[in-house]
């Protein structure tokens, strides 16, 4: 890279970590050094011990990663040209219909916008940060590719002799030093310990990545399906993009630096969009170094796409709240593996992914878990389908009806086909979880809702000789689509409140997308079954939508800024459901901003959005310059004497913030997010927008949906002409409290630009809460 733009992202780095401080307790063995020189490093560090490792050298931000004793930190900071120690984190990683549901088909068909005017992505390269990949996927065979053109990467195979790229997928690493350092070992994720073949080879172990890279910019594969059901063409949003994986995250977790390594490798061999299902609880923007290697990716052109984190329905639990990356909630689409239970005259309806089913016609004998327990085991244990706790002599040939929870769901199946029952109904406990989940069950099943549970009860125990079946089938078009998941995080945004999170919402519920066949398809250990496509839930599973949409984009425009990608996806998402109501939340309620962002993705909109919210390197240095740090809540200080040399490029002019009160929500971001306003006053944001419709004259008036209570919106001007391409116009949104009490809470509203063709669509929210 030249050297205006690593002094630019060096600057960035300096100020973002400037003001960091090194908890006295701080449990981490490695850590990030960053410095103002890196010629000298290891005798600057020798003058506190020579006990250390190298694990990276990253030239990009002046910086290097150490496994060092933590209990050196505060001395290391104090060292001369040492700027910061930033402690390494723990990260965690977080189809067949999808795409026709997000409108990119009909019938089966894909659409002119998906096939001609993006060319299903040809042209782009999309990577991503994960548990590697399976090469011998069916959906990264390079049929119909030529050599890629303009690629600086690699195939990395490490120790794996049998591991191969090809013209589709064009590179693969692995990055696992910070993973290797003991204070990871000590701490796996759910007691999964470091696997050696996993962490020497780009090779998916986990499934994970295979899914997530597959379901960004995996090939047409016709007949895939999960267990039998869902059956279809499988395909990412841009089926004819190359793709590379760079592994970061194992059996053991993800550590940062390690996450960080494979950021900058991928910027280095050429990727045009990044995809990160990756996530760890908010931090400070200082103390995030997915932050600070996602803002040196935009700085160079990547678009970033990541995961909101699985830790919803809380308020405040959104991750990845960087405004340089575009983060993704989870929500389902109107698809369901449903499963019937159909007993008497009555059925009820479940959900299942298991594909076997029993006869219609040809009833079995039922029973409850609660009276099939076994002479040694309690009635709450049978009651549970704990292991052991079933008669085999009782439920032999029967459907066992069991009560979830204790144990896991699937192996409740297990339990009851070791007693030589023939299915299962799972119902949900009272005052329990109330999803429901189609699961691979090992037995015909289907899992209900307690209410509906409470009828089948009732006819087991009202009944002499009970008898049902279990059927399953997919259903399309379900109603209302989407609906947001439970699991997926909320806002508001913790770290800057200014800043809406999540962006938007995407497929992220029962997606079926490539999967590795060197693991089991449930992570069960008593559950060895291998499936090529594998049925996943999670915000992991959105972010992945939204990266192959944004491949799309950057084929049709490829001179368009990460930013203007991200407002395009934004500004064009829609908050209604296929039922013509808002989209809801899990419990059928409607669900907010706080859940969706500005809405559920629409990619054929995004194509073509009329206007787009550009964010330059500069907005975000000022933007940097005007948060407040939630350790301290007060206003971090400008350096200019130390940062304006650093802005300075060969052929640059010297960069000079603003000199006035630049404010957090006055970042130029397409959606709109004011907090502590002030209660008997108004607040004025700016945003400008940049014409890339047709033209060259258009007109765009402005429509403002006002909030319920509390706040009235006014923009001014209320009508933008544009007279050529690529020409930007400023306005102004002014909030004016109109009622303190309601205002004290969060309100939303929007605004929406539109010239007779496009909608450019802006969600508000406010409050006069402080953080």
């Amino acid at each position: 890279m030249g050297r205006g733009g690593r002094v630019l992202l060096l600057a960035f780095v300096l100020f973002l970590t400037s003001h960091l401080t090194t908890p006295a307790s701080a449990a981490m063995k490695s850590c990030l050094l960053v410095l103002s020189d890196l010629t000298s490093w290891p005798a600057l560090i020798a003058g506190v011990t020579n006990q250390y490792k190298q694990l990276y050298l990253f030239k990009e931000i002046s910086a290097i990663g150490l496994q060092i004793d933590d209990s050196l930190f505060p001395a290391l900071e104090q060292l001369p040209g040492v700027l910061a120690v930033i402690p390494d984190r723990l990260h965690k990683v977080q189809t067949t219909h999808s795409w026709e549901f997000l409108g990119l088909e009909s019938g089966g068909e894909p659409k002119n916008e998906w096939k001609y005017d993006a060319k299903f992505g040809e042209g782009v390269v999309i990577g991503n940060v994960d548990t590697g990949v399976s090469p011998t996927s069916e959906s990264f065979r390079d049929d119909g590719f030529g050599a890629p053109s303009g690629w600086c990467g690699k195939c990395d195979s490490g120790k794996d002799s049998t591991f191969r790229c090809n013209k589709k997928l064009i590179g693969a690493r692995f990055f696992n030093a910070g993973v290797q350092v003991p204070d990871f070992l000590d701490q796996p994720v759910e007691g999964k310990q470091l696997n050696q073949t996993d962490l020497n080879s780009p090779r998916d172990y986990d499934g994970h990545g295979s899914h997530t890279l597959s379901t960004a910019g995996g090939g047409f594969v016709q007949g895939a399906g999960a267990f039998g059901r869902g059956s279809g063409t499988a395909k990412g949003g841009s089926p004819r993009a190359r793709v590379a994986s760079y592994k970061a995250c194992y059996t053991a977790g993800c550590s940062s630096l390690d996450i960080l390594a494979a950021i900058f490798a991928a910027v280095e061999d050429g990727v045009h969009v990044l995809s990160l299902s990756v996530g760890a609880p908010a931090a400070d923007y200082a103390a995030d170094l997915m932050a600070i290697g996602t803002l040196y990716a935009v700085h160079k052109g990547v678009a970033v796409v990541a995961s909101a984190g699985n830790s919803g329905p809380q308020p405040g639990s959104v991750t990845n709240l960087a405004p340089w990356i575009l983060t993704v909630g989870a929500s389902t689409m109107d698809r369901d593996f449903a499963a019937d239970a159909v007993f008497g005259n009555s059925t009820v309806k479940g959900r299942s992914l298991s594909a076997s089913t029993l006869p219609a016609g040809q009833p079995y004998p039922m029973i409850s878990g609660q009276d099939a327990s076994a002479a040694d085991q309690s009635i709450d244990n049978s009651t549970l389908c704990l292991p052991g706790s079933l008669d085999p002599a009782k439920v032999r040939g029967k459907i066992v009806v069991c009560t979830r929870g204790a144990n896991g769901r699937v192996e409740k199946g297990l339990v009851v086909k070791q007693a030589s029952g023939v299915g299962m109904v799972l119902c949900n406990g009272a005052g329990g979880a109330v999803d429901i989940i189609a699961d691979p069950h090992l037995v015909p099943a289907a899992h209900c809702s307690y209410s509906q549970c409470e009828d089948l009860l009732k006819y087991l125990q009202s009944t002499e000789f009970p008898v049902g079946y279990i059927t399953a089938r997919d259903e399309l078009g379900v109603k209302p689509a989407p609906v947001m998941a439970d699991f997926s995080s909320r806002g508001p945004n913790t770290i800057t409140p200014q800043i809406l999170k999540p962006d938007v919402t995407a497929p992220g519920v029962d997606v079926i997308a490539a999967y590795s066949e060197e693991v089991p398809a449930t992570d069960l250990p008593f559950d060895d079954r291998r499936v090529p496509y594998n049925m996943v839930s999670g915000t992991s599973m959105s972010c992945p939508h939204v990266a192959g949409i944004a491949g799309l984009i950057k084929a049709k425009h490829p001179d368009w800024s990460p930013a203007m990608i991200k407002s395009a996806i934004m500004t064009t998402a829609s908050t209604g459901g296929n039922d013509d109501g808002q989209i809801r939340d899990e419990t059928g309620a409607a669900a907010t901003p706080f859940s969706y962002g500005s809405g559920h993705v629409n990619p054929v909109r995004a194509l073509d959005p009329g206007l787009v919210y550009d964010t330059t390197p500069y907005d975000y240095a000022n933007f940097l310059r005007s948060v407040r740090p939630t350790q301290t809540q007060s206003l971090i200080p400008l350096s200019i004497p130390l940062l304006l040399p650093l802005f300075v490029g060969a052929n640059a002019n010297p960069f000079r913030c603003s000199l006035g009160a630049y404010r957090p929500e006055d970042l130029n971001y397409p959606s709109i997010s004011a907090a502590c306003l002030s209660r008997s006053g108004t607040t004025t944001v700016k945003r400008r927008v940049r014409n890339v419709g047709a033209g060259p004259w258009l007109q765009y008036n402005v429509t403002v949906v006002q909030p319920a209570a509390g706040v009235r919106i006014t923009v001014q001007p209320g009508t933008l002409s544009f007279g050529k391409i690529n020409e930007e116009k400023e306005f102004t949104v002014k909030l004016e409290i109109c009622d303190a009490t309601a205002a004290a809470g969060y309100v939303f509203g929007s605004i929406e630009w539109s010239d007779g063709k496009h909608r450019v669509r802006s969600p508000v929210v406010a409050t006069t809460k402080c953080g």
